[in-house]
C-alpha cells in the first residue's frame, strides 16, 4: 500500500484508464461469443423441428414462401456437393479465425455480426460432423425467389452485412 503512496500520480490514472476499457471490451466480447453459441442453438432447434416436421411434406405459408426440407451437401446455392469433408476442414479453420476477430473487435456492431457469422458456420458444421445426414446441412427455409436456406446461412449473412455497415460507418467517421 505504502508503493501505491510513493508512485508518481499519472502511473497510477494511466493504469486504472488502460483497464477499464479491457474489462468493458472484454464483456463485451464474452456476450458476443454468448451470441453465437445462442444461434447456433436456435439453428439446431429448428433444423430439428425441420427433420421432424417437413419430411416429405413441406409447408408453404403463401404462395411459394414456407418451409420445405432440403439437404444440402455443399456450400451456398449446392456448390462443391459431395466435398463435405473438405468444407467442414476449412469451416473449423474459418471457425478458429473467427474466434480470433471476435475478441479483436472494438465495436458492438462488429462484435454482434462476428457473432452471428461465427454461430452460422458452426451451426452448419454441427450439422456436418454429428448429423446422420452423410456430411449435409439441413436447409429448411423457402422464399421461392431464393435458394432454400436455414437459421445458419441467416447468420452469415446478417452478420456480414452488420461488419460491411459498421465498417463503413467507422471509415466514413475517420
Amino acid at each position: 500500500m505504502a508503493a501505491q503512496v510513493t508512485w508518481p500520480r499519472g502511473l497510477i490514472l494511466r493504469e486504472i484508464q488502460t483497464e477499464v476499457p479491457l474489462r468493458r471490451s472484454f464483456g463485451r466480447h464474452l456476450i458476443g461469443l454468448g451470441l453465437a453459441v445462442l444461434w447456433i442453438a436456435l439453428d439446431q432447434i429448428t433444423k430439428t423441428w425441420a427433420q421432424n416436421s417437413l419430411s416429405g411434406h413441406p409447408h408453404f405459408l403463401f404462395a411459394h414462401v414456407g418451409f420445405e426440407l432440403i439437404y444440402n451437401s455443399g456450400i451456398a446455392f449446392g456448390i462443391a456437393s459431395g466435398s463435405s469433408g473438405l468444407i467442414t476442414i476449412f469451416s473449423l479453420v474459418v471457425s478458429l479465425v473467427l474466434v480470433v476477430a471476435l475478441f479483436r473487435t472494438r465495436r458492438w456492431a462488429s462484435t454482434i455480426g462476428v457473432a452471428l457469422i461465427l454461430g452460422g458456420a458452426l451451426g452448419n458444421v454441427a450439422d456436418r460432423l454429428f448429423r446422420d445426414n452423410g456430411g449435409a446441412v439441413i436447409d429448411f427455409l423457402h422464399s421461392g425467389i431464393w435458394p432454400t436456406f436455414n437459421l445458419a446461412d441467416a447468420g452469415v449473412v446478417i452478420g456480414l452485412l452488420v461488419v460491411a455497415i459498421s465498417s463503413s460507418r467507422a471509415e466514413r467517421l475517420r
